[in-house]
């Protein structure tokens, strides 16, 4: 537990202001609603049984198709998204260059050979990256929060924005702390025009054995006319019509379909809640995320996709479906080919 890679946990001034927090308790974050990991039929031994002997379909038999998008090219009239696959994606939006949860190195997991990303799904490289005006971390697991990555992107990050306590694991690597803005539930900054507003989400943190101990969010971006949620890792929940309320109507909404299971019912949406919050986020348009790139669940690999288009079309709710890397332009290009059916 001692390798860099495991980050380092709060202490000193950081650990005080977590403290303070109303959302520590008891020695750690806690979700608005009492949130187990696990259903209550749920045993170790079922989850890891389950783990072991998944089917095949979780993976894609093929290799994934992609696009090849020069990212230090990308149009800057309108904004700009590209997806990288599960949780990482980048958007250009007034001049700005912000990338979310980069996971580049290859596998999602602190030991390289486990949690391997999809046959052409992991194209993307830090080096292909432009300057990044905001580097922005949504909570400190693996798949969200890539080492190897982020020391490779460091020399091109101009400022960090995260959920509360995760600079401790930035600024263990080498980050600068004057750059990391580091926000609690419903706290904002202003960086050069660009409004971040950290906002709850229904999950945990945790990079070793101790949980709880850095937050957990979801973001809501205003810059000008355009207002855009992104939204990390979260179970359905009341937070998200609490968001849409207060914070909507969103051009987009960005949300996990992916990696769900009956075993953990209340910290991942199944993709129908995927589809139900977007509306309780007066979200119009969806583009949903935490697939497409690793296998952290027992589903087939395509299954969430499948079930947001089906619920999406049920609810009337436009979807998007960019390929890896194929830019997605608001107000202008929206992908919708079905391009996982391989």
């Amino acid at each position: 537990m001692s390798l860099s890679i495991y980050g380092k946990l709060p202490s000193g001034e950081r650990l005080k202001r977590i403290q303070a927090s109303p959302n520590y308790k008891n020695g750690a974050f806690q979700n608005l609603s009492e949130t187990p990991a696990l259903a209550e039929d749920a045993t170790f031994f079922k989850t890891m049984r389950d783990f072991f002997s998944k089917p095949k379909t979780v993976q894609p038999q093929v290799a994934l198709p992609s696009i090849r998008t020069n990212l230090n090219k990308l149009p800057d009239n309108k904004p700009v998204i590209v997806w990288f696959g599960h949780s990482s994606y980048l958007i250009k939006l007034n001049g700005k260059t912000i990338l979310i949860d980069p996971v580049l190195s290859g596998n999602a997991a602190p030991v390289s050979c486990m949690i391997r990303a999809f046959m052409g799904a992991d194209v993307y490289k830090p080096e292909d990256f432009p300057k990044i005006d905001v580097l922005l971390i949504t909570h400190d697991h693996y798949d969200h929060l890539d080492y190897k990555a982020v020391l490779k992107l460091m020399p091109k990050v101009r400022s960090v924005i995260c959920s509360l306590g995760v600079g401790s694991h930035l600024e263990h690597w080498g980050f600068d702390p004057k750059k990391i803005s580091e926000l609690d539930w419903w706290e904002n900054t202003d960086h050069n025009g660009l409004f971040f507003t950290a906002t709850p989400g229904r999950h945990f943190s945790g990079r070793g054995i101790k949980r709880g101990q850095t937050l957990w969010s979801g973001f809501v971006l205003r810059a000008g006319d355009h207002n855009l949620f992104l939204g990390g890792d979260s179970g359905y929940d009341t937070h998200f019509k609490e968001i849409g309320n207060r914070y909507g109507p969103f051009d987009i909404a960005i949300l996990e379909s992916g990696q769900y299971n009956k075993l953990w019912p209340h910290i991942h949406m199944i993709p129908e809640q995927t589809v139900q919050a977007s509306i309780d986020l007066k979200a119009k348009v969806l583009l949903p995320v935490h697939w497409g790139k690793f296998s952290l669940a027992m589903h087939a690999w395509n299954e969430p996709i499948e079930r947001v288009i089906k619920k999406a079309k049920e609810l009337n709710v436009h979807v998007t479906t960019p390929l890896i890397g194929e830019p997605l332009i608001l107000g202008e290009t929206l992908p919708e080919k079905e391009w996982w059916k391989i």
